[in-house]
């Protein structure tokens, strides 16, 4: 009697079951199934500015996300295991314990994942096949009109080109594994207090008061496009600053792999056939592509993402001085706006798209402090952090990166057309400021 094979599908940022390649690839292929998700260690430590690199919030958004992808695991009869352990020392050992034929995980691009992954692949058992792929793209590599090397350096270029000539994979489903794939275990689910942190609750009035997971993604999906509607007028509300609808709320879910790009591509294309199709419709794609421009630059360019002279090679005199970054963090600069914001991402880890390029810029342009420190605040504080759009975005606004006009935002004027009536302002800062 044949051996029946062994997949191991280690979870990294892609915490979902469906539209997921690694998980479907494992299915199809291998008998049996198991899943492992490892509390990173490197995740909760400082970074060479003192952050942490992940803070409480995005801690607590993560466990949510993996309890849920445990729940969804079992309704296809896949047992996921958990540890906190380096994953390139954790794995190797696993998949030995389980009699593994092979290791599936999605492929990184950028240097401290990469470097964990070499590892891993040098301390994997020669029997053991390791399969890796792009899971994280709306356009996959085989599905653009030019090499990753020839990425266009202007978003509008390559905005343009994959519209016209790329195309969009389907959503795939996995296949559910037989009953007796599930593995008999004790489970330790992860607290906030294993990680390092204290319970907190989340703020009644906090732009983002959702919860982690894929379950939750589709939630809002389903709430923001088919129940209320909310994505006909998703172009005129997206600078908004106040309450959960002015935006998708996506990013978070996308970051942590709770829904993939593609998902919300193919329903927006429903929502286009049965609903409506418009300039907002348009334009949650039109994000979704920014998205994967930032993505393809990170492939593109490598370390240069995480360097002071970015990818345009520019030297800068950056500043650091620390009662000026204090200020910034705290929310006490001269600038009620940007305070009002940097206090919101404070108590929350959420912050607007209009107020990341506002404080940003600030930090860049006004106190000509160096990007990367802002840039590593935001790694640690925002649940929805990004590797590739955090420090493309930030190297955009201090003029290092792909920016061709190299602008500066001038934050009175931003705050008197965003927020005129003071109301977000008011709702962060003491009103005696007013």
């Amino acid at each position: 009697m044949q051996k029946s094979k062994t997949a191991v599908v280690w979870f990294t940022n892609n915490l979902r079951i469906h539209d997921n390649k690694v998980l479907s690839e494992a299915c199809a292929n291998y008998d049996k199934v198991i899943g492992v998700y490892c509390y990173n260690p490197r995740h909760y430590k400082k970074d060479q500015f003192g952050f942490k690199k992940t803070e409480k919030y995005r801690a607590k958004f993560t466990i949510e996300s993996v309890e849920d992808l445990y729940k969804n695991l079992k309704t296809l009869n896949i047992s996921l295991f958990l540890c906190y352990e380096h994953p390139q020392l954790f794995l190797p050992q696993f998949c030995l314990t389980h009699n593994a034929d092979a290791l599936f995980f999605q492929r990184e691009f950028t240097s401290e994942e990469t470097t964990e992954i070499q590892y891993l692949r040098s301390s994997i058992p020669e029997q053991i096949e390791v399969f890796e792929y792009y899971d994280q793209l709306l356009f996959e590599p085989e599905n653009i009109p030019f090499k990753i090397h020839q990425t266009p350096q202007i978003f509008t270029d390559f905005r343009k080109k994959v519209e016209k000539y790329g195309t969009i994979n389907e959503v795939i489903t996995p296949i559910k594994k037989e009953e007796s794939n599930l593995i008999q275990q004790t489970t330790k689910f992860y607290t906030l207090k294993d990680l390092g942190f204290e319970d907190f609750e989340v703020l009644a009035y906090s732009a983002f008061p959702f919860k982690g997971g894929e379950t939750a993604a589709n939630q809002r999906l389903q709430e923001y496009f088919f129940e209320t509607e909310k994505l006909s007028f998703y172009k005129k509300t997206r600078n908004g600053l106040l309450g959960k609808d002015y935006s998708s709320k996506f990013s978070s879910w996308l970051s942590n792999g709770c829904i993939s790009a593609k998902t919300i591509y193919w329903q927006i294309k429903k929502y286009e056939k049965t609903i409506t199709k418009n300039q907002s419709t348009y334009w949650l794609i039109f994000e979704l592509i920014w998205r994967d421009f930032f993505k393809y630059l990170s492939l593109k360019h490598g370390n240069s993402l995480f360097k002071q002279s970015g990818i345009k090679k520019v030297e800068y005199e950056w500043k650091n001085k620390q009662d000026l970054i204090d200020k910034w963090i705290n929310g006490e600069t001269e600038e009620p706006f940007v305070n009002a914001n940097m206090i919101e991402l404070k108590q929350t880890g959420w912050m607007s798209n209009r107020g990341r390029q506002n404080v940003a810029s600030y930090f860049a342009k006004e106190l000509l402090l160096d990007w990367r420190i802002g840039a590593a605040y935001f790694e640690s504080m925002l649940i929805d952090y990004d590797v590739h759009s955090n420090y493309g975005n930030w190297q955009y606004v201090a003029g290092v990166g792909n920016d061709p006009r190299d602008r500066k935002f001038n934050v009175k004027l931003q705050a008197e057309r965003y927020d005129s009536n003071r109301k977000f302002q008011q709702t962060w800062l003491q009103p005696m400021l007013f």
